[in-house]
Parts: C-alpha cells; sequence; structure tokens
C-alpha cells in the first residue's frame, strides 16, 4: 500500500462512532435479506390476488432471485470503482422505488416489476463488507463481518413470521409499503452515519462483461429456477441451459483478455477464493433447503401424516429460530475468526449443517426436533457465512473486494435458485392427492433431507482443499 492509501485508513479510522457504522450496515442487510421471503406467505394466494396463472405469479419470487444474482458482483464492483457507500445508496433509492411502485399495482406486471427492482439490493451485503473492511481496525473486523453475513439468514428468517403476520391481518400491498418504508429508514441511516469513501479504485466499467454476465447467468438460473416447470429436456430449459454457457465461456475468455475486466478471473482462480466460492453453492443449498421444506412440513395437516398441523404464524417462528441463532452466534463467530482462523470456522460450519439434517431425518415428528434442527442450522450457517468473507479478503487485493464479495454472494444464490428448484421439483413429483389437493409424501422430504446432506458433505469436504494463510496471501488489503 503506498503513503496515500495508508493516510485513508488513518482517516477512515478515526471516523465514529464504528458501532454506529456496523449497526446501520447491518440493518440494511436485513432489509435486503427480508426482500427475499416478503412474499412467501402469498404464494398460495398470488394468482387470485393478481388474477393471473400460477405459472406467471411464479416470477413474482423467481424474478427477484435471478436480479439479485446478476446485481450483486456488478454492484460489487462498481463499489470498487465509484465508492461503496455511494453505491448502497443507489440500491436502497432502487429499493424504494421498486416497492412502492409493487405497492401502488393491481396488475402482476407491476409487481413483478417491483420485486425485479427490490432484487438489486441484495449487493448491499458484500458492499457492506467491503465498507467494513476499510472502516474497521483488524481486531472488530471479525466479529462485524459475522454480523453483516448473518443479517442474510437472520433478515429472511425473522421478516417470514412478520410477513405472514401482515398477510394474515392486513392487505397484501401493505407489505411492500412496508418494504418502501424499511428502504427508506435505511437510506436516511445510511447517509448520516456511514462515512464517504476515501478508498476509491476509479477505473472503467466494463460494460460488455456486464452484458455478458447478465446473459451468461440469467440463462442458467432460468434453468435452475424454471426447468422442473418447463420440463428440464424442454426446448425452451435446454436453450437457456446451453445458451447460458456459452455466453460464460465467451464471457471468461473476454474477461481474461480485457484491460479493465469486471471480474478479474485470476483472482477468482486462487485455491483460497475458489474453493471457498464453490463450497458457497452447498452453503446456500443447504439454508433455502430449510426454508422450504420446514415451512411445510410444520404447516400441513397431522392426517396427511406429513405435516404437524401449526398455522403459518407459528411455523414462521420455528423457521426463524436459525435466523435468531445467527444474530446470536456472530460474536462468537468473530471471536473464532481471531482465534483459529477462518478456515476451521468454515469447517464447523459445515459439520454442524450436515449433523443439522440428518437429526430431522432421523426425528421429525415433533415441533422441537424441528426446533432443534434449526438450531444446528443457525450455527452452520453463521459461522459459514462469517468465514467466507474473511477467507476472500484475506486473498484477494484492496481493488477487488467489492466485486470478490459479490462473486461470493452470486454463488450462494446459485445454490439457494437450486434448492428452490430441486426440492420444489422434489416435493411435486413424490406427492398423493389429500381431498384432492397434491401433499408431499413423507418420502419425498426424506429425499429433499438427503439432498442437502450430500451437498453439506460436498462443501464440508471443499473446505480441507483451501489453503491456509500463505505469504502470498497476507491480508492484503486488512485495515493496519
Amino acid at each position: 500500500m503506498g503513503a496515500e492509501d495508508d493516510r485513508a485508513r488513518r482517516r477512515l479510522s478515526r471516523i465514529p462512532p464504528r458501532g454506529a457504522i456496523v449497526a446501520v450496515l447491518a440493518f440494511v442487510g436485513l432489509c435486503s435479506a427480508f426482500m427475499f421471503t416478503l412474499v412467501v406467505p402469498l404464494q398460495a394466494e398470488l394468482p387470485a390476488l393478481l388474477n393471473a396463472s400460477r405459472e406467471d405469479t411464479t416470477w413474482v419470487v423467481t424474478i427477484t432471485l435471478l436480479v439479485a444474482a446478476v446485481a450483486t458482483p456488478i454492484s460489487g464492483r462498481l463499489g470498487d470503482m465509484y465508492g461503496k457507500r455511494r453505491v448502497v445508496v443507489v440500491l436502497l433509492v432502487i429499493l424504494v422505488v421498486g416497492s412502492v411502485i409493487a405497492a401502488l399495482s393491481t396488475s402482476i406486471i407491476g409487481v413483478i416489476l417491483g420485486r425485479a427492482l427490490q432484487g438489486a439490493v441484495t449487493g448491499v451485503v458484500p458492499l457492506g463488507i467491503a465498507i467494513m473492511r476499510d472502516a474497521l481496525p483488524p481486531a472488530r473486523l471479525g466479529t462485524a463481518v459475522a454480523l453483516m453475513s448473518a443479517t442474510m439468514g437472520v433478515g429472511g428468517a425473522i421478516g417470514m413470521p412478520v410477513a405472514a403476520l401482515l398477510a394474515e391481518h392486513a392487505d397484501w400491498h401493505m407489505l411492500f409499503w412496508l418494504a418502501a418504508a424499511l428502504g427508506v429508514v435505511g437510506l436516511v441511516l445510511v447517509v448520516m452515519v456511514v462515512p464517504d469513501d476515501v478508498l476509491r479504485f476509479p477505473g472503467r466499467l466494463d460494460l460488455i462483461g456486464v452484458a455478458g454476465l447478465a446473459i451468461g447467468l440469467t440463462g442458467l438460473l432460468l434453468y435452475v429456477s424454471r426447468g422442473a416447470e418447463w420440463g428440464w429436456t424442454a426446448p425452451a430449459s435446454l436453450g437457456c441451459l446451453i445458451g447460458g454457457i456459452l455466453v460464460l465461456l465467451v464471457w471468461g475468455w473476454y474477461q481474461l483478455r480485457a484491460k479493465e475486466p469486471l471480474l478479474d478471473l485470476r483472482v477468482a482462480a486462487r485455491p483460497a477464493v475458489l474453493f471457498t466460492n464453490i463450497a458457497a453453492i452447498g452453503m446456500g443449498f443447504a439454508l433455502f433447503s430449510s426454508n422450504v421444506t420446514f415451512p411445510q412440513m410444520l404447516e400441513l395437516p397431522i392426517e396427511t401424516g406429513s405435516g404437524l398441523g401449526l398455522d403459518m404464524f407459528a411455523a414462521a417462528l420455528i423457521v426463524a429460530t436459525s435466523g435468531i441463532m445467527m444474530m446470536v452466534i456472530s460474536p462468537l463467530s468473530g471471536w473464532l475468526e481471531r482465534t483459529v482462523g477462518p478456515r476451521p470456522l468454515f469447517t464447523v460450519g459445515t459439520a454442524a449443517i450436515v449433523l443439522a439434517y440428518v437429526f430431522v431425518l432421523i426425528w421429525s415428528t415433533e415441533v422441537w426436533h424441528f426446533l432443534v434442527g434449526n438450531v444446528l442450522i443457525g450455527i452452520g450457517i453463521g459461522f459459514t457465512f462469517a468465514a467466507m468473507p474473511m477467507i476472500i479478503m484475506r486473498a484477494v487485493p484492496a481493488n477487488e473486494t467489492g466485486a470478490s464479495n459479490g462473486l461470493n454472494a452470486l454463488f450462494r444464490s446459485v445454490g439457494t435458485s437450486t434448492a428452490s428448484a430441486v426440492m420444489g421439483g422434489v416435493l411435486a413429483s413424490m406427492s398423493i392427492q389429500v381431498d384432492g389437493v397434491a401433499v408431499p409424501t413423507r418420502e419425498a422430504f426424506e429425499v429433499c433431507f438427503w439432498l442437502a446432506i450430500v451437498a453439506g458433505i460436498i462443501a464440508f469436504a471443499l473446505t480441507f482443499f483451501i489453503p491456509s494463510r500463505s505469504a502470498g496471501e497476507q491480508h492484503p488489503a486488512l485495515p493496519g
């Protein structure tokens, strides 16, 4: 680092109060994660509410996942170039605009447009982690990053019962007005509390790279998220898959030759970054698997042989346990990261995920079984989500912080999208008719648990391929 960067870091380190900065960034992280579960309680009612087919209303959920996956690495790169705080502000404005559009809409087109804009706000999490890297001393960084990473699970888990309560007792438009209000509060807090960036790396935005990444990822994620509905071997599905792969191959070739690429793939290919990102797919899969299966098992009537008969709100509270646990253990995660390092923390976290699904595979007939399972998942996701950004930040230069964390978030998004499609396909194909309604069998849920176990085991194994910090990976841009 040059003298100018050293002076910049000293300026950042004198900006008080650091606790307020962390709290505000964690709040906007919670808001962004809430967008994923915002409409989950409404899914069954959306066709009637929007006067549209069930196939069309699935886009209300799918479009948010697609936009989030594409926008997150791009917003990370923009943050590195133009200022992370500035991009966070822009993303929060987009969230407010999208929420207002959806709140004022009575047709599916407006709601889908609003949900697409809401998806872009996911980029605030990797940007927030990058801001913390710039603004905090090493002694506080691990705990702060653990807290910020936890918001990705906490926001969705806590948001689910809130959304369920509103869906049961208020007009559905109130969900989007709530999202708009949260966006406004977050915007005001960021402007008032988070310091402006003094660590920037100006450059030219690779527009060709942006377009290539967006098109390629959209093709792959459409195949993953809609393949079960369209048919995995249908022409439309295969067209998305093959087209997405071809575009990404060409995109990768171009990125390796571009003077100022959107993502430096040579950095992304470093073993620490590569294996962490591949393992992130498994962690995203494991996290979303519980969001798909647990609520259904808790809510299905007892007489179906698959469920426990809880109402929507009670089931959401049980599922929220994992998010609360992630928040509670974030200080412990930060301490463990400083004490034993992020890689062992990652290994323990993946092991906890495997243990959680083994537990519910064997015991899933009482409410407390799911409570224990969610606690273990919260511990596992809390540890792994805290470890992944720290592993990556130890391995990448300062000018790649935002983009590299955004890429890691992208891999997690691929995992969540895959879980949504695969779990949905399994539950739909292994169902029986009960009073004219298709109900997943207990065997279907057991298959889902086995798939989550396999994903967790693969991620667990990959952690052993992540190298310990070497001479070439010595905190290249951590404060101090």
